[in-house]
């Protein structure tokens, strides 16, 4: 059995070996554009808490804003894809809760 602690240099080594992270790196680009995307007002209402298998988990301030946020899904989610130039978003999930 091998040694169950592995240091940290072997770990991001193996995540580059075999080319497959956990996660698209270019997926990062969402929280840079949001704000721009967005606006100020829903940026500071609404915030980007993570992206997996293309849904976009979005925490929102409030019931109110969740509604609000709702029916501009689709127009959010493409204009996150065109700012991308790339379809990194299928379906964007809000959330009511602490950003």
């Amino acid at each position: 059995m091998g040694d169950p602690f592995a240091s940290l240099k072997d770990v991001i080594s193996g995540l580059f070996t075999n080319g497959a992270l956990p996660f698209n790196l270019e997926d990062a680009r969402i929280w840079k554009v949001w704000d721009g995307v967005v606006g100020p007002v829903i940026s500071s209402n609404a915030t980007p808490v993570s992206i997996k298998g293309g849904q976009l988990r979005v925490m929102v301030s409030g019931p109110i804003w969740f509604q609000e946020l709702q029916y501009m899904e689709e127009q959010i989610r493409n204009k996150l894809n065109e700012e991308l130039g790339r379809n990194a978003v299928d379906k964007i999930e809000f959330k009511v809760g602490h950003r």
